[in-house]
């Protein structure tokens, strides 16, 4: 059933009356970590700021939900937080409303005073070598989001039987996660909220050997310990790293010396591969770690045409004087790896918008301090009236979530900045209203932050018979007919 406009008005009327008469109007784009610690710290610095967040999905938290590995439920407590700010009198969320197809960046800038750009990274950086779109090629952040259970993933059907092998390039915490989901026993995901699908996939999974593929050696690996540790610990798990990778140069020591995180890392690495599984297991599983080599192209099957069976990888030497900078050079020595599927951890990519100044080379829109710059050339004179940024948009897609926080609060003393030196004020802009009757006239069926709760209660019903924390509904024609119900 379609909400009309008067029942969402109805259900939006709370906050009119306790809200100034000119209240200061923002919008939040994105309902993420960086868009939900925006809405809070506008709610907390600003007593007449009205906050309306929206987001393309039905779903309210980005990669907390989407992002967040399954078997680490402790990350996803923050959700309580977010939940709290979504029902703030003062705070309306938006769901199933897409910037540029729903609603216009020129727009928005129309009907309200601030915007603030927080939808993140949902692309992916491209390799850019032969036979990148191979069938059995996938962007790790795919992978991640069909085992979150994300509705453009829903039916990704990720080939994990045609070969007992995994390829996966990059060694970043993403790549860790990626290869725990795929080595994990799945009697220890069973009671996570992983998908459904995902978990029926992965239980008739024939891969049992994962191959970890970074450009550079152990001392510079991006990932952390934790993560680390936590896939080194799975059980019964071989772990191999060549003797001669592990070899450091003058040049490694010195990095290692001035951080301390990349020096644990290469002392977990070692360990693992001096250490053997205690005894051996019925089901072996093999976890692969590749140092030096570089992705040069995929292999296509000679018995499946169109579908990847290997990456041809090249070896690299590092280059450069200044530790922490030195980069991966190519040698021209070639070896090939087998594998039935690849999956490219390699970095997540921001999509501009229509209206919205963009830096394609760094993947971020223009800002100083969350301010958005009328173009690249970095003039802090030519600013954006009214629109700011934050998150993966405005820094690039680096961080835990907690560093959204900090961003958040850059931001928004920059927006209290502007207010304070007559630079933005509230005025007679529509807002919410206005914003209600454009989509209304565009048939745009609302989800608003009760149709989520509905969506909540039923995967924690569901999950509740299966011993799950909850059982996620991964279409968007299931999501959007439980939260209209």
């Amino acid at each position: 059933m379609k909400m009309t406009i008067f029942q969402v008005r109805m259900w939006f009327s709370r906050t009119f009356s306790t809200v100034a008469s000119h209240p200061l109007r923002v919008c939040v784009v994105g309902s993420g970590p960086a868009g939900f610690y925006t809405a809070e710290k506008m709610l907390k610095a600003h007593q007449e700021a009205q906050v309306d967040i929206i987001d393309r999905l039905p779903t309210p938290f980005g990669l907390v939900r989407s992002g967040v590995a399954p078997d680490h439920p402790e990350t996803k407590i923050v959700v309580n937080q977010f939940t709290r700010i979504a029902q703030h009198e003062r705070c309306t969320f938006f769901g199933n409303v897409t910037l540029g197809s729903s609603v216009t960046l020129p727009e928005l800038r129309e009907l309200y005073d601030v915007v603030v750009l927080a939808y993140g990274a949902e692309s992916d950086r491209v390799l850019g070598i032969p036979g990148e779109d191979l069938s059995g090629v996938y962007a790790a952040r795919e992978f991640v989001w069909w085992y979150n259970g994300h509705p453009n993933c829903r039916y990704l059907n990720p080939d994990l039987k045609s070969s007992d092998t995994a390829v996966i390039l990059g060694q970043g915490n993403v790549a860790l996660d990626v290869a725990r989901i795929l080595l994990r026993p799945t009697t220890e995901l069973a009671t996570t909220d992983i998908a459904s699908h995902a978990f029926a996939a992965l239980e008739d999974s024939f891969i049992r050997k994962v191959y970890l593929v970074g450009r550079r050696g152990p001392a510079q690996a991006v990932c952390t310990a934790r993560e680390l540790r936590e896939i080194i610990g799975i059980k019964d798990l071989h772990v191999h790293i060549k003797e001669a990778d592990l070899l450091t140069t003058p040049e490694d020591e010195d990095e290692m010396r001035n951080n301390r995180i990349r020096k644990r890392v290469y002392e977990l690495l070692s360990k693992a591969a001096t250490t053997r599984a205690s005894h051996p297991s019925s089901d072996p599983r093999e976890l692969h770690f590749v140092f030096f080599r570089k992705p040069d192209k995929f292999l296509e099957s000679n018995e499946r045409s169109g579908h990847v069976s290997g990456v041809r990888l090249e070896k690299t030497k590092l280059v450069g004087d200044r530790p922490g900078e030195r980069m991966a050079a190519g040698t021209g020595q070639f070896e090939d790896l087998g594998c039935g599927i690849v999956l490219k951890s390699i970095g997540y990519k921001s999509i501009p918008v229509d209206g919205l100044p963009f830096d394609h080379r760094k993947g971020v829109v223009p800002n100083v301090r969350g301010r958005v710059l009328s173009d690249t050339s970095g003039d802090p004179m030519l600013l954006e009236k009214g629109l700011y940024v934050c998150g993966w948009l405005k820094r690039g897609p680096t961080g835990i979530i907690a560093t959204n926080l900090y961003c958040a609060e850059e931001t928004v003393a920059s927006i209290s900045e502007d207010l304070k030196q007559g630079v933005l004020a509230s005025s007679s802009s529509s807002g919410r209203e206005g914003l209600l009757q454009l989509l209304d006239s565009r048939n745009v069926r609302v989800i608003p932050f009760d149709g989520w709760e509905k969506i909540d209660s039923e995967e924690r019903r569901l999950g509740s018979l299966r011993n799950k924390p909850r059982e996620k509904l991964a279409t968007w024609e299931e999501l959007q007919k439980v939260a209209t119900e």
